[in-house]
């Protein structure tokens, strides 16, 4: 059901509610729900894995090979031999198919045994499970769930738009992904990086709220400071009085994927700002994720403007790493809590956050019982 409501609640802090509950979803701590696997996930960057070279990777504790042959698509496969469970990112690539380092069993690209040295053909065992895999934007993506439940791949139009020049970043981060999607969608959090940002009022314009997705927008206008050189950089410059607060920020979390999109304040209907990100459980408990994102800047119209934007490139990076480790360490600093506590005992007042605990709680896999 798509409510398609919307608030003008005004300043986030004045939202007229009382302190809620502690937060969960149909009675699920949402820090333990599982990730849904029916969607696609990128695993690795398109530079990590090199011709013949298989790459090691993870998703939700489950251990996958990535094989870009010297001839043929990338694919991707579960990276234990059927023979002993040996890791096959340790074999060899030998046309599109992976040998076995141990005895050199041999699966294509289907996760098909074709080979086995010292067997007939005739009497060749079953092979491993394959993965859907597809390459874009510098990703490398898998689907883990039911292939009969396969979605649309996701929509990374900024990313491969010659209109933008996009920056590719990501970490591994201690938590559970939860907290990356909360910590992007309240920015009330712009208090955490006052030292980088400056002096920064949100302004919460009002929300959309879907079955698998929510949409906040925000203006962000200035009330003291300096504008950051960053900043700056993401919007080619710096912004006068008459458009200070006056720039929509939307920020969309549609399951599993999230996207902050920044309308100018001038009415370009290119986003100056293009945000597409996704965290990728590592381990089976999904306490530890792997951020992938694509940060899309508008080119200026202008030679002298662009060239403007591929010198403050390297000012924009410093200030986009800078942010991004602030976030990392107050949400490794959420989950260590929530693991001394035992529990979400959060006591939040911020309509949004609720809404998009149940959203990802509804949209999850329920914690393996113990």
């Amino acid at each position: 059901m798509d409510t398609n409501m919307l608030n003008t609640d005004g300043n986030i802090g004045n939202i007229g509610e009382a302190v809620a509950p502690p937060l969960v979803a149909d009675g699920l701590d949402t820090r333990r729900v599982r990730i849904h696997p029916d969607h696609w996930y990128p695993v690795a960057w398109s530079r990590e894995l090199k011709t013949n070279k298989p790459l090691a990777v993870r998703f939700g504790g489950e251990p996958v090979v990535l094989v870009r042959p010297r001839e043929g698509a990338v694919f991707a496969l579960e990276n234990r031999c059927a023979h002993r469970q040996v890791p096959l990112d340790a074999g060899v690539v030998k046309g599109c198919a992976i040998r076995c380092g141990y005895h050199g069993w041999t699966y294509d690209a289907s996760g098909k045994c074709t080979d086995v040295p010292y067997l007939g053909k005739g009497k060749l065992p079953n092979g491993v499970k394959p993965y859907p895999c597809r390459e874009a934007a510098g990703l490398v993506f898998i689907y883990p769930g039911d292939p009969a439940k396969m979605p649309e791949f996701p929509n990374l139009s900024a990313a491969l738009s010659n209109k933008y020049r996009t920056r590719r970043f990501g970490r591994k981060i201690n938590c559970h992904y939860s907290f990356m999607h909360e910590n992007l969608i309240d920015m009330n959090h712009q208090f955490l990086h006052r030292r980088l940002m400056g002096q920064i009022q949100p302004r919460y314009l009002g929300r959309k709220l879907g079955d698998n997705w929510l949409e906040v927008q925000y203006t962000l206008p200035r009330t003291g400071g300096k504008q950051p050189l960053g900043e700056a950089a993401i919007f080619g410059g710096k912004r006068s009085a008459d458009t200070n607060g006056k720039d929509v920020m939307t920020i969309r979390t549609e399951y599993p994927y999230q996207t902050l999109r920044i309308a100018p304040a001038s009415g370009d209907a290119l986003p100056v700002m293009d945000l597409w990100i996704v965290y990728v459980p590592q381990d089976a408990e999904q306490k530890t994720i792997r951020t992938f994102g694509l940060l899309s800047i508008a080119k200026p119209g202008s030679a002298l403007g662009r060239a403007g934007l591929n010198l403050a490139w390297p000012v924009l990076i410093r200030f986009t790493e800078a942010i991004f480790k602030e976030d990392r360490l107050i949400v490794e600093a959420e989950q260590a809590a929530h693991d001394a506590q035992g529990a979400n005992r959060n006591q939040e007042v911020f309509p949004v956050i609720r809404e998009l605990t149940a959203l990802l709680g509804k949209n999850g896999l329920p914690p393996v019982a113990v």
